[in-house]
């Protein structure tokens, strides 16, 4: 009997600063919703799902900036999508800003959550690539997350869900070959990845009609390189200004795009994943065990 995981991809349309957590999980849980309908076992939801994308802003304000991070995962305003879970029997991964507190100190970062079919926590994954600058630079797109984000602690974990191992990425992560080879030989099956990316860039006008191949062509190499099925979901529509791109899909193992979001809005994508495509891959393409050469990679991990 075939091993198959039913994957939906909740895209979202523009998160607006004036929009309220509140109206934000109302929006997310409808799109839980409807993956339970059409049949889904898990979902996936963009990074910063609750949020609008605030680097694009330099802010000071400490409290301003906290504002946009979440205390506790689930808080007040978030229970309702955990118990959504529960009760529509299908589990999550859900990107957002995350206040922690270790060793003593406050640290912020931009994490995924895995959350199962009972609304109870699995397992967490912050952000590895932490991209853009601190301060602002002329002539570039601001992004700046630097300024906002510590790279993420956690490794690449990869966790049970349902008998299928499944590990997170977060937006710029999947543009790193290493994320998903690193997931691959954690023993991942499944990658669950959030993103919000521009539709344009100030540092690269001649390069726009490339934006939604460059933004595919990472991750369906990650997935064929590693045979690993890839489900991202994007923040898509023109977010405080901003024009976001959109284009989430689900891609199988042999690297082809199995499913993909048609708007810039809410939208549901769902793809019944067979598991053991993933070993007809590996005997076709690769023997991961048999022909890695680790000995002959260490300039990769060698200190710049």
């Amino acid at each position: 009997m075939a091993r198959c995981l039913t994957i939906a991809v909740a895209q979202t349309g523009p998160i607006q600063r004036s929009a309220s957590r509140a109206e934000t999980v109302d929006r997310l849980v409808l799109l839980l919703e409807q993956a339970a309908v059409a049949g889904a076992e898990i979902a996936v939801f963009p990074e910063m799902a609750l949020t609008t994308f605030f680097p694009r802003w330099r802010i000071d304000d400490q409290a301003e900036i906290d504002a946009f991070f979440e205390q506790s995962m689930p808080g007040p305003e978030t229970q309702r999508l955990y118990d959504a879970a529960a009760r529509l029997k299908v589990g999550f991964a859900v990107g957002y800003c995350e206040i922690a507190r270790e060793d003593g100190h406050t640290r912020h970062f931009n994490t995924m959550d895995l959350v199962g079919p009972d609304g109870r926590f699995i397992g967490r994954y912050r952000k590895m690539h932490v991209p853009g600058s601190s301060e602002p630079e002329q002539g570039t797109t601001t992004h700046l997350e630097r300024r906002y984000f510590e790279p993420g602690n956690l490794g690449f974990p990869v966790f049970d869900y349902r008998g299928v191992r499944v590990g997170m990425a977060i937006c710029n992560d999947r543009r790193w070959p290493e994320t998903y080879r690193m997931l691959c030989l954690n023993g991942a099956e499944v990658v669950l990845l959030g993103y919000n990316t521009p539709l344009l860039l100030d540092e690269a006008p001649g390069l726009a009609h490339l934006r939604m191949f460059h933004n595919h062509l990472p991750m369906q190499a990650g997935a064929y390189q590693n045979t690993l099925w890839v489900a991202a979901a994007a923040k898509a529509g023109l977010e405080d200004g901003q024009a976001l791109i959109g284009g989430s899909c689900i891609i199988a193992p042999t690297g082809e795009i199995a499913a993909q979001a048609m708007s810039l809005d809410d939208e549901i994508i769902v793809h019944r994943a067979d598991l053991d495509l993933i070993e007809t891959c590996r005997k076709v393409n690769f023997n991961f065990a048999l022909y890695r050469r680790p000995d002959q990679y260490r300039r990769i991990s060698e200190p710049v």
